[in-house]
């Protein structure tokens, strides 16, 4: 028998997921599906973490249904952003989804088109962070910053390093014409012993 998890979700305590559940409940009951509940009483949308729903991810890893439904979108995901994880982890799993109150169904094929929809839109977004990213770095370079992680002084630097502190130029003065950062000229020194006269 094909196996559903019915996911609920009330914002305040002083609300009540009955009729969420009663819906979820009688969608299931008249196709014959063996039905697990998952209820965040409680529990704000803009949260990507919630308990019930934490679970109920963790039931689809284990393969533990085969559908998953909710009445209303909102109750799932606030944000295209979460919707779009959580569509593409559905989809990856082979797991379907239902929205009673927004026809949405991914069991039938014109129902399949909203996870390529929501695909695409996570493809996008993700290539708009890619191009702003770049465009960042870019902008970084021609203003003449840095970028990554200060490299370690190592071969002929290590020799200059110890002449440099020998000679009693401060670590500000090193680190520039050595092009690394102050902390590690610091963190080389100590490592050669030389700690006391960079302090």
């Amino acid at each position: 028998m094909p196996r559903i998890a019915l996911y609920a979700r009330v914002s305040t305590t002083d609300q009540h997921p009955e009729a969420q559940l009663e819906a979820l409940r009688e969608y299931a009951h008249s196709r014959g599906l063996e039905a697990a509940e998952y209820v965040d009483h409680g529990v704000s949308g803009a949260k990507d973490r919630r308990p019930a729903l934490d679970r109920l991810l963790a039931d689809a890893r284990r393969r533990r249904f085969d559908i998953v439904a909710v009445t209303k979108l909102d109750r799932l995901a606030r944000s295209v952003r979460h919707l779009t994880t959580l569509a593409a982890e559905f989809e990856a799993l082979g797991i379907d989804l239902v929205v009673l109150e927004q026809a949405i169904d991914t069991t039938t094929p014109s129902g399949k088109l909203l996870f390529h929809v929501l695909g695409s839109v996570a493809e996008f977004e993700r290539d708009l962070i890619r191009e702003r990213t770049r465009a960042g770095l870019q902008a970084a370079k021609r203003r003449g910053k840095r970028l990554g992680r200060p490299r370690a002084i190592r071969g002929p630097d290590t020799f200059k390093l110890e002449r440099w502190i020998a000679e009693g130029r401060s670590v500000r003065s090193i680190a520039s014409e050595l092009e690394v950062s102050r902390a590690t000229v610091i963190a080389e020194s100590t490592r050669l012993g030389l700690r006391r006269k960079v302090a």
